[in-house]
Parts: structure tokens; C-alpha cells; sequence
């Protein structure tokens, strides 16, 4: 059988690296990259929402992730939101939380009842 041939996105060390271990390491590796898969993808844990976002039951396009309902500050300093009083802020809006690469990211889904997303 021939050595297979690493993937090209694969950095040179690893591609140069990997070939050199050994069998018992080479499982230790394929399980810590598991564990790695598993760790990126994890879903956000509501505990890890901002406070004022409210998880809601709606599904996006994308269909991962937790949507939440937020309401929110637009950045001007000048502005009644500023304030950061609940009943002075922008929204409520449709916010997605999701984890790429074992962060936790949002984006803009739409307006609660709206068919954006």
C-alpha cells in the first residue's frame, strides 16, 4: 500500500510531521483532532447569551446555532440608546449565535415576525 498523500491544505509541518509518528501517536492525534471537531462545533449554551438576548424558537436559513431576540445599541454616543435602559435601545432584532472555530459569533437574522434570514 502507498502512503497516502496529505490533503493540500494541510501545513507543510503537518504534512511533513504527521508521516513520522508512529501508530499509538497517530490515535492520540486523530482523537485530540476529534475532541477539536467536537469542541468547534459545539452549540452556544444560553448561559453564554448576552443578558438581554431571549432565546427564541425560531429556526434561520442556516439552521445552527441558538436565535435569540436582542435588543440593542446602535454605537452613537448621541443617541437615547446610549443610555443602555432597556426601553431606550433599538430592536427587539433576530440575532443568530453560532461558534466558528471554538468562538462564539453573531449575525443579524431580521425582525421578529419578518422572513428575512
Amino acid at each position: 500500500m502507498e502512503q497516502p498523500s496529505p490533503p493540500t491544505s494541510l501545513p507543510k509541518y503537518l504534512a511533513e510531521g504527521l508521516p513520522k509518528q508512529d501508530t499509538e501517536t497517530l490515535h492520540e492525534i486523530r482523537n485530540y483532532v476529534e475532541a477539536l471537531i467536537e469542541y468547534h462545533d459545539q452549540s452556544v449554551d444560553t448561559e453564554e447569551l448576552p443578558e438581554t438576548a431571549e432565546p427564541v424558537d425560531e429556526s434561520d436559513s442556516a439552521g445552527s446555532g441558538t436565535v435569540v431576540k436582542e435588543k440593542v445599541t446602535c454605537g452613537d454616543d448621541s443617541c437615547k440608546c446610549a443610555s443602555g435602559d432597556p426601553a431606550d435601545m433599538h430592536g427587539p432584532y433576530l440575532y443568530r449565535y453560532y461558534r466558528e472555530n471554538g468562538t462564539m459569533k453573531s449575525e443579524y437574522v431580521g425582525k421578529p415576525g419578518s422572513e428575512e434570514g
